[in-house]
């Protein structure tokens, strides 16, 4: 295995002819990064595209300093690409159940009552979504995933029963952090109501017992872009609109349209090491400048990087292990990634400090994943300044509302 960051010869410095054939990639020059782990940097993606017909709620405050509702039903899951801000907090738990897999149509129904309780309470006296959100819902977004060993095990044959593979680094993650059966995510511009939340909805998952949990925050910024842990902005270019989702995030087809493949990686970052470099050194490694997010090879912030771009002398501006070059989809084939991460830090007594990026991305196939995190295991520079601790997918149920309950698909 060569060292992260090491040439590999022509291969990984000027993409192949043949590239990938979805929509998303051939609007544009593709060039921005897919991230740390297919997830740190400038997200490679589409930058331009059809507004989504329907209007998007942007996370935010209203007069009263309350999050401004996000709506719990309809097609797709909130706290996906709504709001279109991410909130500040997020707490992330990943479960295990002792049920069959063929009884998680009950119990998925009365959780999504309970979210569709919880999400729509003003915090009015009396009502029982008022003792744990006395405030009301404000902005609080609630996402459902099931691990692979449940949907394999409903007989389905659904999308969504496959692991994840084992990448670089993956032999040190403890077992109770590789996979799991149950997600619930919880998000909200108020953290102090996401434990409650998740503790009460964890209850409806019958014999349910905790692998592991994160409590997350992102950093100020509008849209998906905020900076990283290592100072760089994340989420620069992302799908947009319906087309580039529908093309890159979407399942379009059969009884899980409207769902998605949820990745999460809790990565620990080299931030000490990585801080040591020169500015110039940093911005090499990522292939983007830290002030501002712009490529390396010209172009204003939140434009794509120029694979093909040289100095007079014939070299590449953007550096042959540089992570936008080794996460481009034209080395992959794979299409697109809807990048969400979370920062994170975990104190533990008596040892260093633990902080890094709660990488979140959703695909319409877990290939969209996988194939880039194996190049960037090869090639890529930033690897070295990570260390995974945690690894799973979820396949994310399509949206639901009263009519429709939570996991009806798998019935």
């Amino acid at each position: 295995m060569t060292s992260p960051g090491e040439p590999h010869g022509e291969r990984d410095v000027t993409p192949p002819t043949p590239g990938p054939s979805r929509r998303g990639l051939l609007t544009g020059a593709l060039g921005g990064a897919l991230g740390l782990a297919a997830g740190i940097g400038g997200t490679i993606a589409v930058g331009s595209g059809t507004p989504s017909t329907a209007p998007v709620p942007t996370a935010g405050t209203d007069a009263s300093g309350i999050g401004r509702p996000v709506a719990a039903s309809g097609r797709y899951q909130a706290g996906i690409h709504t709001p279109a801000t991410p909130q500040k907090f997020g707490r992330l738990v990943i479960l295990d159940t002792t049920a069959a897999p063929t009884a998680a149509v009950r119990w998925l129904a009365l959780l999504g009552e309970r979210i569709l309780e919880l999400a729509g309470s003003t915090g009015a006296a009396g009502s029982e979504a008022a003792a744990l959100l006395p405030d009301g819902a404000g902005d609080l977004t609630i996402t459902v995933g099931l691990g692979p060993r449940i949907i394999a095990g409903t007989g389905s044959g659904l999308p969504g029963g496959e692991p994840l593979p084992s990448f670089v680094g993956d032999e040190a993650i403890d077992d109770l952090a590789i996979g799991g059966d149950v997600l619930l995510a919880a998000y909200s511009n108020d953290p102090t109501v996401l434990g409650a939340v998740l503790t009460e909805l964890t209850t409806l998952v019958p014999g349910a017992t905790s692998r592991w949990e994160q409590l997350v925050f992102r950093g100020t910024g509008e849209g998906m872009k905020a900076r990283n842990p290592l100072g760089f902005f994340d989420g620069v270019v992302v799908p947009r609109g319906d087309d580039e989702l529908r093309d890159n995030v979407w399942i379009t087809d059969g009884p899980l349209a409207g769902g998605t493949i949820c990745v999460i990686r809790r990565l620990v970052l080299d931030t000490t090491g990585f801080r040591s470099l020169a500015v110039g050194d940093r911005e090499a490694v990522f292939g983007r400048r830290m002030s501002d997010g712009a490529p390396l090879s010209g172009g204003k912030p939140d434009e794509q990087v120029d694979l093909q771009a040289k100095t007079p002398e014939g070299d590449f501006l953007v550096p042959a292990s540089a992570h936008s070059r080794a996460a481009h989809p034209s080395f992959t084939g794979s299409s697109l990634m809807l990048r969400r991460s979370y920062s994170f830090e975990n104190d533990r007594p008596g040892a260093t400090s633990e902080s890094g990026l709660t990488f979140i991305s959703f695909q319409r196939d877990l290939r969209t994943f996988t194939a880039t995190q194996h190049r960037l295991d090869e090639v890529d520079a930033l690897m070295k300044f990570t260390r995974p601790t945690a690894s799973a997918t979820f396949l994310i149920l399509p949206g639901f509302s009263s009519t429709k309950p939570l996991g009806a698909e798998l019935a």
